[in-house]
């Protein structure tokens, strides 16, 4: 069954703009939690406009679910990462300036640099899951360089859904071959939501996981955290 991962970076940006600990980050991961959440996911940035770093030491030791953090692995993000041992990092190649993931990695122009970075948190025992396009080249390469998981970058799944969404999953069900051929797991985020996350789920029923923020918080305005995870939950589980 494929499993809900509240990425709580939101919650952190509306603290941020204020000041001080409201919203407390702290507490809404717990809460995610106990609303039916089955992991949580933070993506920290080098300039702390979200989540900070200080908030994933504090958080990794209360979670009782699975902890992903996801990022570009450069020194500072890789210290924390082993720092705190999540159950699952997600490596992105975003930019530090990005104002949000916007593409996946090219494993074959950077198959050395996945490898070494694959390698030295596997050691470490966390699973390692390479952020990409939905092209089965991408696929075969995340796993050529010892990954355990792909996540597929979903937005032009979201883009395309409405017009088309048998044309819109196409790319994505190849890639979700590819990496099943592979023995590769595989997770899905970006720009999923309400009405187009059961179709994906319904397509690909082999999704290990969906990494869901931006759509969640957005939704929770209006019908409250708890209301809203259990929605997403409702959604993953029609199938």
């Amino acid at each position: 069954m494929t499993k809900l991962s509240v990425n709580i970076n939101k919650i952190a940006t509306l603290r941020n703009a204020r000041g001080g600990s409201m919203p407390d980050v702290f507490k809404a991961a717990l809460d995610c939690e106990r609303f039916g959440a089955e992991g949580i996911t933070v993506h920290p940035r080098p300039d702390g406009r979200h989540i900070r770093y200080s908030d994933v030491v504090q958080i990794r030791p209360a979670l009782g679910t699975e902890f992903n953090i996801e990022g570009n692995p450069i020194p500072e993000f890789r210290e924390l990462v082993l720092r705190v041992r999540p159950d699952q990092v997600t490596l992105v190649p975003d930019a530090p300036d990005a104002v949000t993931s916007n593409a996946g990695w090219d494993t074959l122009r950077n198959a050395d640099f996945l490898r070494e970075i694959c390698s030295g948190f596997r050691e470490a025992g966390i699973r390692v899951s390479v952020f990409v396009n939905p092209d089965p080249a991408m696929v075969e390469g995340a796993a050529a360089c010892g990954a355990d998981r792909v996540e597929l970058y979903t937005e032009g799944y979201a883009a395309k859904y409405a017009h088309d969404p048998e044309e819109a999953v196409r790319p994505y069900v190849a890639a979700a071959k590819a990496a099943r051929d592979c023995g590769l797991g595989l997770n899905a985020g970006h720009d999923l939501n309400l009405d187009n996350l059961a179709y994906f789920i319904r397509s690909i029923p082999w999704t290990d996981e969906v990494s869901i923020g931006h759509a969640i918080i957005c939704d929770a305005l209006y019908m409250g955290l708890e209301n809203t995870i259990k929605a997403y939950l409702t959604e993953i589980r029609k199938f």
